[in-house]
């Protein structure tokens, strides 16, 4: 499992760089759902949680298939999806409110914390005490992440985390 996790961590990186781009690519209704329609600071989240959610997927599947023992699979992929974009938050914020838009503070914290989810997620699948009805549940949870980002999408909060420095707008341009 650790072999997997340590892979993970740099799939999960280079899926965050793919997705940066493939709304521009390909815009379109499903992929703002899933991939960031503008600069904010909150459109970038969906790099995260899309990734680590793709990463998940595919890791699923690698450990049915290789009879490797796993607890908690989905309520584990869901706390590492929503911890990730919290433990981002708490470091970027700050250090974006000092310094504002930087490249390398931007990827040098996506790095750290993709590598500490999937750290914590090593942990949490080979420690925890399992909870089947729990693991259920979070698939439900897991897809309500995606609908939030679906509603902030089409009708953000008037706030600066949703605030598109670039284009000087919020939300997606349903004009594309």
């Amino acid at each position: 499992m650790k072999k997997i996790k340590f892979i993970g961590a740099i799939v999960i990186f280079l899926l965050t760089v793919l997705y940066h781009f493939l709304y521009d690519w390909l815009p379109n209704p499903v992929f703002s759902v899933f991939f960031p329609v503008n600069e904010s600071i909150w459109e970038h989240m969906k790099l995260l949680y899309s990734g680590i959610f793709t990463w998940g997927v595919i890791e699923y599947f690698i450990f049915r298939k290789k009879n490797i023992s796993y607890r908690n699979f989905f309520s584990t992929l869901f706390l590492e999806m929503v911890t990730s974009i919290m433990i981002y938050l708490i470091m970027y914020l700050p250090l974006y409110n000092v310094f504002g838009e930087n490249m390398v503070i931007s990827i040098g914290l996506l790095i750290i914390v993709i590598i500490l989810e999937e750290i914590f997620s090593y942990y949490l699948l080979s420690y925890s005490k399992e909870n089947k009805i729990l693991d259920r549940i979070s698939i439900l949870f897991v897809v309500l992440g995606f609908v939030v980002f679906l509603c902030f999408t089409y009708d953000p909060p008037r706030n600066y985390i949703f605030y598109d420095i670039v284009s000087n707008k919020y939300g997606i341009d349903i004009y594309k």
